[in-house]
């Protein structure tokens, strides 16, 4: 994944995670009761840190391997679709069993800052 389109997709999940935050904040208050409003800002928090990730793996491309650089974006931008994902379906839908994918977008997250630590240490040119 080239650095211009981890910077786009970081830019867009962080535009994205601003609206989604606004509505949880106003619309999605009066819809849902307090659990599932907090399930949701766990939703939106978590998309934040990860779209802000995503402009950090583009902004420290000169510095990392460019094949750990592609494998940690990749598996943050599918960590957050699969664990906000899966949060924002549940608040919406109220399908408990969502509750189950949830923690296979967490674990993604933490392979990619495990790959992003791995591209850091084997560097550009390794």
């Amino acid at each position: 994944m080239k650095s211009r389109s981890i910077l786009c997709l970081g830019a867009l999940i962080l535009a994205v995670g601003v609206g989604l935050g606004a509505f949880g904040a106003h619309a999605l208050r009066a819809m849902v009761d307090a659990s599932a409003l907090a399930t949701w800002h766990t939703a939106v928090l978590y998309q934040l840190l990860h779209g802000l990730g995503l402009l950090l793996i583009a902004a420290l491309s000169s510095q990392l391997n460019p094949v750990w650089q592609s494998r940690s974006a990749i598996f943050m931008l599918a960590g957050v679709l699969i664990f906000s994902g899966s949060l924002y379906i549940l608040v919406l839908s109220g399908v408990k069993w969502l509750g189950a994918i949830t923690p296979i977008g967490g674990v993604a997250m933490i392979l990619a800052w495990l790959f992003l630590a791995m591209g850091a240490w084997r560097g550009k040119d390794a």
